[in-house]
């Protein structure tokens, strides 16, 4: 008898998970081939220099603004005042140049001058107000590479990664800091290209984090990419060599989660796997 009511209870459970199963594939795409996204953002100095001063530590958080380093500016504030300088000098004498400008015009239209002179006044005052505009535009290039000489967050975030260090000599466009923004996070979910019919934008998906077992979060496709992951690999695979092995191949779908709160954007490390549960429209 007790085997009995055993093997019924066995057959119940079966028959339930048969039923469960059964219905989580109708009505759900499902993969674990999935990360956590962020704003992540490798920062590099725009000028070169030596760095005189390092503000922050890994995993410090910063406020958009912020400056994270320095690179000597003292070049660069000699550079604006010579450039200043010579701005100032142009800008009496372009001053002089449109004086003498206005007043030969008025003297020509009335015919008190000749072509000759006229010619020769518009020309002076052109060439003249080509070279102050050319040296304002340096005025101005020197400004920005002074305020470049401090690196900035772009955003309010954290400091993931720091390769940088006091009498470093930083190259222009050579990352010194990773950085990762706190603005949003979002999931990129790779499906099989047999699955991707069952999913739009705007699907609810359901989203689990292997490293948070505590809490699951809701979302919804934001955006289904116009090619596979394959077609963006550095030697993506050639077909036409003559020994074509078909392979499923998957396609990147964003996935956006929703109601995020300050605390969540702390945890949801940018990298972390993920199981996303697509409802199928």
């Amino acid at each position: 008898m007790d085997k009995k009511k055993i093997l019924i209870a066995a057959g119940t459970v079966a028959a339930i998970a048969i039923v469960y199963f059964g219905v989580q594939h109708i009505m759900y795409v499902t993969t674990d081939n999935a990360q956590v996204e962020a704003p992540v953002v490798m920062l590099a100095a725009k000028v070169p220099g030596y760095i005189v001063d390092v503000k922050v530590v890994e995993g410090q958080k910063v406020k958009l603004g912020d400056v994270l380093a320095e690179i000597d500016s003292r070049d660069y504030e000699n550079t604006l005042k010579q450039v200043q300088s010579e701005l100032q000098s142009l800008e009496s004498r372009r001053r002089d140049a449109e004086r003498n400008y206005q007043r030969i015009a008025s003297l020509y239209k009335q015919n008190a001058v000749s072509t000759q002179q006229f010619d020769t006044a518009t020309a002076t005052y052109s060439e003249v107000k080509s070279k102050y505009e050319a040296v304002s535009a340096q005025v101005d290039q020197a400004k920005l590479n002074l305020d470049n000489t401090k690196i900035k967050a772009p955003m309010n975030g954290s400091i993931a990664r720091k390769s940088v260090e006091v009498g470093q000599l930083a190259s222009a466009g050579v990352p010194l800091i990773g950085f990762v923004g706190n603005s949003e996070r979002w999931v990129m979910a790779n499906f099989k290209e047999t699955e991707i019919g069952a999913i739009k934008v705007g699907s609810s998906v359901d989203i689990e984090i292997d490293a948070i077992g505590s809490k699951n979060y809701h979302g919804s496709v934001s955006a289904l990419s116009a090619a596979t992951g394959a077609t963006f690999t550095l030697l993506p695979p050639d077909n036409a060599t003559g020994n074509f092995t078909k392979v499923v191949q998957r396609v990147p779908v964003k996935i956006k989660i929703e109601d995020l709160a300050d605390g969540d954007l702390e945890i949801l490390r940018a990298g972390l796997s993920a199981f996303v549960k697509v409802r199928k429209n």
